[in-house]
């Protein structure tokens, strides 16, 4: 959802290569796969009149592994200075697809930045905790905080010290004693360092604002780090499962929590938008949709989020002049000018807006996503059935008044025939 890594290609001189790929390794053929998949896409960029230099950068991210288990995609962003975006996406593209060309192909950034997500992983125990932020604005690795306070371990039960005769009652009941203090020691211990930490992971989330805190490791620890964060802090934080510091660690099940745990937010962070769009298009202020007037708020800049459903579709074959769209949005093209908000249904239009220079035709879904990252609007991809939508498309919006396209019982109808 989050557009800052896209915007850095708007505006940029091209020509760009993207490649859509399914980074999917499997256990029988491994880097194999991946190495059959991308031969095909250079071929297909190089027919397009991607230099050598370029398809070199893009195959050694392209067959470097992921890391990633199971089924997953890959989107790769690449000029002549090298790499601009490698991003893994959960689904894989049924086709592998490569484009050349002056602009780069957008909308597979956007379902990559639908499935983006900024967060800080905590890795916890008595002692301090790792933290790690991962996502677009990831960490080269991870940081360690070491707690304050290293007297965190219990006496064992009936002390160390052994006594006989009649004198070990009263040995006994000093070791009783004794223990007694370490674990009131050891206590005190636990819950400082649960509130040192608790301080670290408050500054780092002022410092780097992710979206969602994971917090794991020793149970005990967890739990005292999370009644110990501020109230703000708390209600990103998530509790996961398993992990930890240290090794032995069951990595696999800990890994599906953590990834239950990020899917689970992505949907909820999907409906708080829908929702949005819903409750606009039923007040009839507040969200548009269909291609026009999506185009429309795009060229004033009130897009807050742009809505796409999941499918509009894409396969690089569009962008080289060929018919590669599927969906709603098949064959529809949008004009462009050098400014990201430069978008229209025709060139007339832009040219009375003053854009005669750098105007260009392109495909509607890049030049919509290119508008929307241009505004730092959030990209949005909508399940098949989770809310109207004409032409694939809509938009809530930051603003209102009375130039805006409203919406009407037509539009939710989905009888857009009503409204042309």
């Amino acid at each position: 959802m989050k557009t800052d890594w896209i915007k850095p290609l708007i505006g940029r001189p091209g020509p760009f290569a993207t490649v859509y790929l399914d980074a999917t390794r499997s256990a029988e053929a491994g880097d194999k796969d991946v190495v059959g998949r991308w031969k095909g896409v250079r071929r297909t960029l190089a027919q397009q009149g991607a230099p050598p230099s370029v398809l070199d950068a893009v195959e050694d991210a392209a067959l470097r592994p992921t890391r990633k288990p199971g089924a997953h995609g890959r989107v790769i962003i690449a000029d002549a200075g090298g790499v601009l975006v490698d991003k893994a996406l959960r689904t894989a593209p049924t086709v592998a697809t490569g484009v050349w060309h002056a602009v780069p192909a957008l909308l597979q950034a956007a379902f990559a930045a639908d499935e983006e997500v900024v967060a800080l992983k905590v890795a916890v125990d008595r002692t301090g905790a790792d933290l790690r932020l991962v996502g677009a604005r990831c960490w080269d690795a991870a940081r360690t905080f070491e707690a304050p306070h290293d007297d965190v371990s219990k006496a064992a039960p009936g002390g160390s010290s052994r006594g006989g005769g009649t004198g070990g009652g009263g040995a006994g009941g000093g070791d009783r004693g004794g223990s007694s203090a370490a674990e009131a020691r050891a206590e005190d211990s636990l819950a400082r360092n649960a509130e040192a930490i608790a301080r670290e992971v408050d500054r780092t989330v002022h410092e780097e604002r992710p979206e969602i805190v994971l917090l794991f490791g020793d149970a005990r620890t967890v739990r005292a780090v999370r009644a110990a964060l501020t109230r703000p802090v708390a209600q990103l934080t998530v509790e996961v499962a398993g992990g930890g510091r240290g090794a032995g660690v069951r990595e696999g099940a800990f890994l599906e929590n953590l990834e239950d745990a990020l899917d689970s937010f992505r949907e909820r962070r999907r409906e708080q938008v829908l929702s949005e769009l819903r409750e606009g298009q039923g007040r009839e202020q507040g969200a548009v949709t269909g291609l026009d007037d999506v185009v429309a708020v795009l060229s004033r800049g009130q897009v807050k989020a742009l809505v796409l459903s999941e499918d509009v579709g894409y396969d690089g074959a569009l962008i080289a002049g060929a018919d590669g769209a599927r969906g709603p949005l098949s064959g529809r093209t949008l004009w462009i000018g050098p400014d990201a908000m430069a978008v229209a249904s025709s060139k007339a239009t832009l040219a009375d807006a003053g854009y005669t220079d750098g105007v260009e035709e392109l495909p509607a879904a890049i030049a919509l996503v290119r508008a929307a990252v241009g505004q730092d609007a959030v990209l949005t991809i909508a399940p098949e059935g989770a809310v109207d939508l004409i032409d694939g498309v809509g938009a809530t919006l930051r603003w209102h008044d009375g130039a805006t396209p409203h919406e009407v019982a037509a539009t939710m109808s989905r009888d857009s025939g009503l409204l042309r």
